[in-house]
């Protein structure tokens, strides 16, 4: 099994380079504890899509940490690895986003695979479950999310990004990716869609763009990427190719059947600067308690 990171995006609210913000007593990054906990479930490769010019302080830190003890593999998310026929319509420099990252993984992996982001810190529980997702799915068409609850994923520090599953029988049924906050114990959920805002009670499932996959996304990821940039053609300073969206796309076309995978994980992420303690002080918790060693590569 290989586990892909995007790590690809600059944290614009963060400010600079926030996958590499150490958070672990030797200088650790929230990476390596997502590695740690991948290995430790059974998978064996590690893929980083970043971008091209951050590849040597990627290779120098992270890299260099963990090739002793996983397959490592970098690919580049490049914006021009578009459909050529849009390559003159834009200038943008900003990522297309998560949808066209992974597309960019398409001629190395060959095997189940799951997907994290870089900067968010998804818990052992959470690397179990989709381990055991892709251990024992034999469907080429039956991918999973882990679903996580609302109230395991906020921050006191501002809003933050959430995919709001609609789920039946342990089935997805729809992802509204959505700005969440907590104000004076009310969960409010604003749909980057426009649409109106709702609250959700504390044990709503949400999505932290963890997924199990089988190589067969990628036929999809290229087929739906045309159609993103023909419909898109007016609007490519602005629009985005998200995982999220098209995983949700291919459950209504009934393309796919999505497994939501609980977790009782807690999530710990750096999505604003005021973040950085709490992180610290959690993974030291976690050290205390024997989940990790003082050193983590040590062993």
């Amino acid at each position: 099994m290989t586990l892909l990171i995007m790590a690809a995006g600059m944290g614009s609210r963060f400010g600079g380079l926030k996958q590499i913000e150490p958070v672990g007593p030797n200088g650790e990054f929230i990476i390596d504890y997502s590695i740690y906990d991948a290995i430790k479930e059974g998978f064996d490769k590690v893929v980083f899509i970043i971008k091209e010019e951050n590849y040597d302080i990627f290779k120098k830190t992270i890299g260099s940490r963990v090739e002793k003890h996983i397959s490592v593999s970098y690919v580049f998310q490049k914006q021009d690895a578009i459909p050529i026929e849009y390559l003159n319509l834009t200038d943008r420099t900003k990522p297309w986003g998560t949808g066209h990252a992974i597309l960019a993984a398409k001629d190395v992996i060959n095997e189940p695979f799951a997907i994290i982001n870089a900067d968010d810190f998804y818990g052992r529980d959470a690397f179990h479950q989709v381990a055991n997702f892709l251990k024992n799915n034999q469907e080429k068409n039956h991918y999973a999310v882990v679903g996580y609850q609302i109230a395991n994923t906020l921050t006191e520090n501002g809003s933050v990004k959430r995919g709001i599953c609609r789920v039946n029988a342990d089935e997805l049924v729809e992802i509204i990716e959505s700005n969440v906050q907590e104000q004076n114990g009310v969960i409010e959920a604003t749909p980057l869609s426009g649409k109106a805002k709702f609250t959700v009670t504390k044990d709503q499932v949400v999505s932290m763009n963890m997924f199990g996959f089988i190589p067969s996304l990628f036929t999809y990821l290229e087929e739906k990427i045309k159609i993103f940039f023909e419909k898109n053609k007016d609007n490519l300073e602005k629009c985005e190719f998200l995982i999220p969206d098209i995983v949700a796309e291919l459950v209504n076309e009934n393309k796919v059947n999505v497994s939501v995978v609980p977790t009782n994980a807690k999530w710990l992420g750096i999505t604003y600067k005021e973040d950085i303690d709490k992180v610290v002080k959690n993974i030291n918790s976690l050290i205390q308690t024997g989940e990790y060693s003082q050193n983590l590569w040590d062993k």
